[in-house]
């Protein structure tokens, strides 16, 4: 994969650790007009919830995603890519992770909420068999957008 520079981004994917929620935060307020707080990441860490993260081979984190599950549930929390290092194939790597624990813990249904205007964040959840099942209207702020509620069935 090439950053915006051209040179080659290597990249793995790994849990969330507890060191790593403070970076996680910083990339939520780059991506997110709400971003979640340091406090309320800690839940990636608790039994219910899981998050993966993307490193760069520098160590610097350029992506992660979360999910809260519940029985055989899934809810992707939220999946952010540094702007410097999207379409770079990282996003996909984390759905792949994410997917593959699933699976592991016998998760057969996921469900998510993304901006009806995200059209590259659609475009990836689709590849991965999300179908729109509904609209939340003005579920965003900042500004104010309707969210789309997909769903994903794992077999």
């Amino acid at each position: 994969m090439l950053n915006n520079s051209g040179n080659v981004v290597n990249f793995s994917v790994s849990s969330v650790k507890r060191e790593e929620l403070s970076a996680i935060a910083e990339l939520e307020k780059l991506c997110f007009s709400e971003p979640w707080s340091e406090e309320s990441l800690t839940l990636l860490l608790g039994d219910k919830a899981t998050g993966f993260v993307a490193t760069e081979a520098n160590g610097r984190l350029v992506g992660y995603v979360g999910l809260v599950s519940v029985l055989d549930e899934g809810q992707i929390t939220n999946i952010a890519t540094h702007p410097d290092y999207r379409r770079k194939g990282i996003g996909k790597a984390l759905m792949e992770r994410i997917f593959e624990y699933c699976k592991e813990k016998g998760i057969c249904y996921l469900s998510l909420e993304v901006r009806d205007s995200n059209k590259g964040a659609i475009a990836l959840y689709e590849s991965f068999g999300f179908k729109t099942v509904g609209i939340r209207k003005n579920f965003y702020r900042f500004p104010v957008e309707d969210a789309r509620v997909m769903t994903a069935e794992l077999n």
